[in-house]
């Protein structure tokens, strides 16, 4: 027997993950402000996984108080380059500076995630994968950003390894399904145990 499962996440890519791992899957997007969320974490030396963390929990939450008895799964990523934490980019100039700042460097992805049924936190976990980029030369982080079109604006890196991203890429320490967004070994793990999944 296999539980319905919320996703309270707009995202296409963590539903396609899910779906794919054979869950049954209706998503719910959370109504939550995730910039107010984090503005006052910001100077009380919140870490990167931390944040990612409670932005997973609050959209759980979230979306569990407004369908009593359904098990919500809440996601949220960070990307921290040192102690600067990156967010979506508006558009593909912002995009093009997020790819300036991280090549040649390595960054840390956080992928928190958060089980929840009526209000209440069943479980969390934050996944954690570092990216080491090339060394990339303007011109080509341009004709990166020619090639990946309005899909650099889908994630907070402006890449997806599982696209033209991947050859951004010099080393990957991590899980790919951490990286797309849900680290989905844990979360299969929980849900077995919970009794949510056939296990």
């Amino acid at each position: 027997m296999t539980e319905k499962l919320i996703l309270a996440s707009a995202s296409p890519f963590r539903k396609a993950l899910l779906v794919n791992a054979g869950l049954d899957i209706e998503a719910v997007p959370a109504e939550v402000d995730e910039r107010a969320l984090e503005a006052p974490l910001k100077d009380t030396g919140t870490s990167p996984e931390d944040v990612a963390q409670i932005l997973a929990e609050a959209k759980a939450v979230d979306v569990s108080e407004r369908r009593p008895g359904a098990l919500v799964l809440g996601c949220d990523q960070t990307l921290s380059l040192g102690d600067e934490l990156f967010h979506k980019p508006a558009d593909m100039e912002a995009a093009r500076r997020h790819l300036l700042a991280l090549a040649g460097r390595t960054h840390q992805l956080n992928s928190g995630v958060v089980l929840a049924r009526d209000g209440v936190v069943l479980w969390r976990h934050v996944g954690i994968a570092n990216l080491t980029m090339r060394k990339l030369d303007p011109a080509f982080i341009g004709r990166y950003m020619a090639r990946a079109g309005a899909k650099a604006l889908q994630s907070v890196g402006g890449y997806q390894i599982e696209g033209v991203g991947i050859q951004l890429f010099e080393r990957i320490e991590g899980d790919y399904f951490t990286i797309v967004g849900v680290p989905l070994l844990p979360v299969l793990a929980e849900l077995r145990k919970l009794g949510a999944i056939d296990g």
